[in-house]
């Protein structure tokens, strides 16, 4: 999905920055959680300010969309002089600098001198692993940085960041990925009709803020359809440990998308919170709108936590009623054979009638001599299973009552 780039003084005394990794770590090779995780693992203890391009990063490519109220140009450019050029020839328009992908360390070094970006804060963009949050510069611009999300194939919550800064007469942003959820307002920066075409380049701040808090609710959509799938089949169907881990790994996704929404919303709340100089009332307005907008996807949050681990006891209970079920069964099968084993074990003790001096001992056992002994004996035992089985039925043993 998407990252992007913030905008601040440069730090003289932060530290040079590394050399970025060769390019045979193909981002294909190595997943995101892989390579975030190496990410951290390279900056432990490293001085603040150190740039490290993350193992697998794509090669950047270069956007530029300038606008006015009366002109629109959107262009890919392959050299970054040419786009350099182009937007300081132009400084009566609004320019919207998209950076898809970060392999090249030294064009990230030119972008942070040319457009002021403290090397602190591109550390920030570099990582891809920051929690929204603003921060504000003394000549009053804005780094923002917000986390994309999207419910992948897998049936897996995958998370991508955007950064931004806002200028005078421009947004930069920087994106991990060729492949974004910001095609609306690009198309809404096309049409002609927009406001954003009209407003100053904070509102198109405003405008990609808004568009990532909106693509929650698709995400959030995906996540309680899934849910009631789940359900569905813990009713109807034969809850297994596979859908057990299913359940566990949906009860993290939303874990991580609550991580994920909570700080979104501190973040418009602190941007409602400057001054007017800084972000213009008119503007406050819009910002208003993406507060309740993280108000809600908190609340889809919370529910959805709650819903997932009442599928989790529900499931726990459902196993558990299926093994009291299973022992039902067989205690039934047990209490039917207890006075059986007890007769036949009676019978099986093989105490003589006839002693040896061929004197009749009558008090063992006299039905063994019993023509009708046998008969009558599998006879009682029949009654016994069938007065069990009447017992049973009564008490509801038999049945679902």
């Amino acid at each position: 999905m998407t990252t992007a780039s913030s905008a601040a003084l440069p730090d003289p005394a932060a530290a040079p920055p590394e050399q970025a990794p060769p390019a045979e770590t193909a981002r294909a090779g190595v997943s995101d959680r892989a390579a975030t995780q190496q990410a951290r693992d390279q900056q432990v203890g490293q001085r603040p300010g150190t740039l490290t391009i993350r193992a697998g990063s794509l090669a950047p490519r270069l956007f530029l969309i300038s606008y006015s109220d009366s002109f629109f140009q959107e262009q890919e450019y392959h050299s970054y002089d040419d786009l350099l050029a182009y937007f300081k020839a132009n400084p009566d328009l609004k320019h919207w600098l998209d950076v898809r992908g970060y392999n090249d360390l030294g064009l990230i070094q030119r972008l942070m001198q040319d457009f002021g970006i403290h090397p602190l804060h591109m550390e920030d963009v570099l990582g891809d692993y920051q929690r929204a949050k603003v921060d504000l510069f003394d000549d009053n611009r804005l780094f923002l940085v917000s986390r994309m999300t999207d419910f992948t194939s897998l049936l897996e919550i995958d998370d991508d960041q955007l950064s931004l800064v806002t200028g005078p007469n421009y947004v930069v942003s920087f994106q991990d990925d060729y492949e974004d959820c910001l095609d609306s307002v690009r198309n809404r920066l096309r049409s002609g009709f927009s406001m954003i075409r009209h407003k100053p380049p904070m509102y198109l701040a405003y405008a990609l803020t808004d568009v990532v808090l909106d693509h929650y609710y698709p995400t959030m959509a995906a996540i309680g359809d899934y849910i009631e799938v789940l359900e569905d089949r813990i009713f109807n169907g034969r809850p297994n440990r596979h859908l057990l881990s299913r359940i566990l790994q949906m009860k993290k996704d939303i874990v991580r998308f609550r991580r994920l929404v909570y700080p979104e919303r501190e973040k418009i709340a602190e941007i409602l919170r400057m001054p007017e100089n800084v972000v213009p009332e008119d503007i406050k307005v819009f910002f208003k709108d993406c507060y309740d907008h993280a108000i809600q996807a908190m609340d889809l949050a919370e529910s959805y936590r709650e819903s997932i681990s009442s599928l989790m006891d529900l499931f726990l209970s459902d196993q558990s009623n299926r093994m009291n079920e299973v022992m039902k069964v067989l205690t039934i099968i047990s209490s039917i054979f207890i006075p059986l084993s007890f007769v036949v074990g009676l019978y099986g003790m093989n105490f003589q009638r006839e002693n040896p001096d061929g004197t009749i001992n009558h008090l063992n056992m006299p039905e063994l001599y019993e023509p009708w002994g046998y008969p009558v004996l599998l006879g009682l035992l029949a009654l016994i299973v069938t007065g069990q089985l009447i017992y049973f039925y009564r008490k509801g043993w038999l049945t679902n009552r």
